[in-house]
């Protein structure tokens, strides 16, 4: 493609950072430089994909080497899709810088790693925290002079908001990473946390929650690549120190659930990371350490692009046969691997401040020893796949969601009376202040039965055998940790419409255990069982009320049928 006239010099694209290593690029600086890199370079397009809560757009870059800016003709091509998001954080910058250089590199010095990739970049996806630019929100941060705030213009944490969608953000991000459906997706970040000799520490999507084709290619290839070339490069990394005290005393594999970027990108069959670089170290090594992971990704994919595409499509395959899966799980601390692990000594101290001990960790004393490392997840609950889903339409709002995230959805064509298999919920625990804007149910119960269910024209039905079933499974299941019904998109069924008075359903209440002996044994049984019982009227009347055709079938019942038939 021909270059634009009067395009910018090469002085012109030095970035912020590179002119002062404590600082990092305003929200107007980094669009403005995308936009001069697409100018002198057209083998880059800087377009707009959506709007977020600041009111300002998200911006899609697309970095090439031919000018092709196509994903159904990058995939024809054979070429691996990365995927870097920025500023999810804004007070966590450091790849908004790095990705900055690399768009740039990846024209001049670079250019052989775009042979078998296409980098697809959000410059700044928490724009308005971007915009909400100071200097102190971070506390326990080293640099850079100013930077971002965590919450977006709602005061939410993008990096929860993957599946719920409250924000524009997650809305315009959902379409444009389906648009794309990447290989390899990244989402950079720095960390808090215990202090340690590392830049960066690496969170990598939980490998048993992967399908096996991917969990293997990333364990087996992928990551060891990864870890060598960062090494290699003066920036060795460890996994993320997710601890419970001190590094010493072992750290576990973090659960990335689906409200969380990488979580998210799992459900797409994604290999999917969150580089974390050390709030504690100089911010020029975090955006040099960031820059050189995402140096290091590409020269991984330029010698396994095959391999990646392969183990991608074999995922793919096993998600649309898989009869059964998994959608909760938790550590299985029986299972302990060990990491070398480079880290600071721990002691404690008398606090200045508070007069109690206080923890330190003593840079005199580095060390490197092997630690523990838990590392393996097991499935707590899992579930025999439906032929389909079926949703009344009442619910769309949920299905413009799916269908944002590529998921294949039909409408009854008339209505009709369907056998499906229909949950109750039966308990489940929410906490007493809201998380992120919800009051996120946990600890979800359900009992399950086969019912003759009318459902109308017009209503939704989702096929399974998708490559997104993992997505399509994980929100529609009550019990998965991140379903619609864990974010209260169903919570109007969790409220009785309809109760009795007392003084009238005493007659009625008669009349029917009259009729229904086994009722009334199951009554006297019950108070014999629980003195409070026994002494409550109205909780006696309740529990008649709810064995009489009085009370309402819709109370609890989970919406979603499943058709099971074959």
């Amino acid at each position: 493609m021909a270059q634009s006239p009067n395009p910018p010099s090469i002085d012109d694209l030095t970035t912020s950072f590179e002119r002062d290593q404590n600082t990092t690029a305003t929200y107007d600086e980094a669009i403005e430089y995308y936009k001069k890199l697409s100018l002198r370079y057209p083998d880059i397009s800087v377009a707009t994909a959506g709007l977020t809560d600041s009111g300002l757009p998200l911006t899609e870059v697309i970095v090439t080497n031919d000018g092709v800016f196509s994903p159904d003709q990058i995939r024809a091509n054979n070429k691996v899709i990365l995927f870097i998001n920025n500023a999810i954080h804004p007070g966590e910058p450091c790849g908004v810088d790095a990705s900055m250089m690399i768009a740039r590199d990846l024209q001049t010095k670079h250019r052989d790693l775009l042979e078998h990739a296409v980098v697809v970049l959000i410059p700044i996806y928490n724009i308005s925290g971007h915009l909400n630019r100071g200097s102190h929100s971070r506390a326990n941060q080293n640099g850079p002079k100013a930077y971002g705030f965590r919450g977006n213009a709602q005061n939410l944490d993008l990096n929860r908001d993957f599946i719920k969608t409250d924000t524009k953000n997650a809305r315009s991000f959902n379409k444009l990473y389906t648009k794309w459906s990447p290989e390899v997706f990244v989402d950079n970040h720095t960390s808090n946390g215990a202090d340690y000799q590392y830049v960066m520490t690496l969170i990598a999507t939980q490998k048993d929650k992967m399908e096996p084709s991917l969990a293997t290619y990333m364990t087996e290839s992928m990551l060891p690549d990864l870890y060598q070339k960062m090494a290699e490069k003066n920036y060795e990394m460890t996994p993320y120190v997710y601890a419970n005290t001190t590094p010493d005393e072992g750290i576990a594999g973090f659960l990335d659930l689906p409200r969380y970027s990488s979580g998210y990108a799992s459900l797409h069959n994604a290999i999917s990371f969150m580089p974390e670089t050390h709030m504690l170290k100089p911010f020029a090594d975090r955006v040099k350490s960031t820059y050189f992971f995402s140096l290091s990704m590409l020269e991984h994919i330029d010698r396994n692009h095959d391999q990646l595409i392969a183990a991608r499509k074999d995922a793919d395959k096993s998600t649309k046969t898989k009869l059964v899966h998994d959608i909760a799980w938790e550590i299985d601390k029986n299972v302990i691997d060990t990491v070398s692990f480079k880290g600071y000594t721990a002691k404690y101290k008398v606090s200045k401040v508070t007069g109690q001990n206080r923890l330190y960790y003593d840079h005199d004393e580095p060390y490197t020893k092997d630690i523990n490392h838990y590392n393996t997840y097991t499935a707590t609950i899992s579930i025999d796949k439906p032929r389909a889903y079926i949703i009344p339409q009442a619910y769309s709002h949920i299905i413009d969601k799916m269908t944002a995230n590529g998921v294949q959805v039909e409408q009854l064509d008339k209505s009709k009376m369907m056998d499906v298999e229909i949950y109750r919920i039966e308990d489940f625990s929410s906490p007493s202040s809201p998380y992120e804007g919800r009051y996120l149910h946990r600890a979800v119960e359900v009992s399950k039965s086969m019912e003759l269910t009318q459902y109308h024209e017009g209503d939704f039905i989702i096929y399974l055998n998708q490559p997104i079933d993992n997505y399509i499974v994980h929100t529609l299941e009550p019990q998965a940790p991140d379903s619609w019904f864990a974010w209260n998109y169903f919570d109007g069924i969790l409220m009785q419409k309809e109760h009795f008075s007392p003084y009238v359903f005493e007659d009625l209440a008669e009349r029917f255990l009259q009729k229904n002996p086994n009722i009334r044994m199951k009554l006297e049984s019950k108070k014999l069982q629980n003195p409070d019982f026994a002494k409550d009227a109205f909780a006696q009347l309740q529990y008649v009320y709810e064995q009489t055709p009085h009370y309402e079938p819709t109370y609890n019942r989970y919406p979603v049928g499943r058709l099971m038939e074959k």
